[in-house]
């Protein structure tokens, strides 16, 4: 297993539940991709709760506008407002593709970022124990053929995520993420195969390695699908962002991700990171630091969509972050570390244009150690049935991939169509 995560070569990495949640699995194959957002984006400005008093009461300089206000919110409902720098996404939220799940996150109550990461790739809050991450423990679950690129962990740094004894292909971000490499060479591949003839795991990790580029190359060599922008740079703080890039580049690392996606038959699995949403200082409100970043966001996600093309029907994207902000602002303009945030979810199977979840509220007895937005719904058990329902699962498999889940969401039945 180690040395399958320590191989790499240019861009390429080597390395139940009775709930009416989506639509059954059958046809074309189901897909789930997930983007983390590193750095704990303030999710009560993403989805603002601005039918509480409360919220614009701790926020003077950064809390958003009522809707029908000058650089108001978009009216989501009559306590919720999405952040109006996400306008591309209303069409999502509209066609009843997009929905938000609030006051969501883990149970553990770090405010570290490292530790919150890694216990949300982890799929076990508090026990930093475990070995692999939970979307390596699912593909290892998924029923069916496996293949080099059934999962696609695109970055130029391995995910915690993805960590562990299945294969994951590695994409790498802009415009020349598939250009040709050393491992590309045929002398090259027959060279490592003499090399490691002895060796079955390193023999097996190779064979997936120049499978997976090959197939990955055939699928996008068509159309030019590969040209873009290249990859922008890094927020300020690489220890929240774990090697993660700024939202600025993302949108042509999306559609290109997307495109890919619907190109390859094989894919069903991929996991994406947007790093620079750390906003203790100037965070902005309508318009600053953090509107800027969730425009490239909501343009990103928009072109993921059109990459899946009308693959985005057999798709759950799941956008979450580690955790949320103080409900206050910091003297400094910004928010610090908090505790529940909201998690984003879009494509076909979604029931959308609602916000889920118990709110607890704002005001001073129901918030999180004084501070923060509790969490009353736990990630796992807002994936737990997608996982089920969308990708196949079985009880057995499920129990595999969550280790120790709580009990099940009661709003799951709410959130994907039958």
């Amino acid at each position: 297993m180690l040395r399958r995560q320590l191989l790499h070569f240019g861009a390429f990495t080597l390395g139940g539940l009775p709930v009416s949640l989506v639509r059954a699995q059958g046809g074309a194959q189901k897909k789930l991709v997930v983007v983390m957002l590193r750095g704990a984006v303030d999710g009560l400005s993403v989805v603002a709760p601005y039918g509480e008093r409360d919220y614009a009461e701790g926020r003077p300089q950064i809390a958003l506008p009522a809707p029908g206000a000058d650089d108001g919110l978009i009216k989501l409902d009559s306590l919720f407002g999405l952040h109006p720098s996400l306008a591309m996404l209303k069409r999502h939220w509209d066609g009843g593709q997009l929905a938000f799940v609030h006051a969501s996150g883990s149970p553990d109550p770090t405010r570290s970022h490292f530790d919150a990461q890694d216990y949300l790739e982890s799929g076990t809050p508090g026990r930093k124990s475990t070995p692999d991450g939970w979307m390596n423990r699912l593909l290892a679950a998924l029923p069916g053929e496996p293949a080099p690129t059934r999962a696609i962990s695109q970055g130029n740094t391995p995910p915690r995520i993805f960590s562990g004894t299945a294969s994951v292909a590695s994409l790498g971000l802009g415009p020349n993420a598939l250009q040709r490499r050393a491992i590309d060479n045929p002398q090259m591949q027959a060279g490592l195969a003499k090399l490691y003839a002895a060796d079955a795991p390193l023999r097996s990790t190779l064979r997936d390695t120049t499978e997976g580029r090959g197939e990955m190359a055939r699928s996008m060599a068509s159309g030019n699908a590969m040209a873009g922008g290249m990859a922008g740079g890094r927020s300020v703080d690489p220890s929240a962002d774990a090697g993660a890039p700024s939202a600025r580049s993302f949108a042509a690392d999306a559609q290109r991700l997307g495109t890919l996606i619907r190109k390859d038959p094989h894919t069903q699995l991929a996991f994406t990171a947007v790093g620079g949403w750390d906003t203790h200082v100037s965070q902005g409100a309508a318009r600053g630091a953090l509107a800027n970043r969730l425009a490239s966001l909501g343009e990103g996600l928009d072109a993921l969509a059109r990459g899946l093309g009308d693959t985005y029907q057999d798709t759950v994207i799941v956008v979450l972050s580690e955790f949320g902000r103080t409900v206050r602002q910091n003297g400094n303009g910004g928010t610090d570390h908090g505790r529940g945030n909201v998690m984003w979810l879009l494509g076909g199977p979604i029931a959308g244009g609602q916000v889920l979840g118990d709110w607890p509220g704002l005001d001073a007895a129901a918030l999180a150690d004084g501070r923060d937005l509790a969490v009353t719904s736990d990630f796992r058990q807002v994936l737990a049935p997608v996982l089920q329902r969308h990708l196949g699962l079985s009880e057995t498999a499920l129990a595999a991939v969550f280790p120790q889940s709580p009990q099940t969401w009661r709003h799951a039945g709410k959130l994907m169509r039958a």
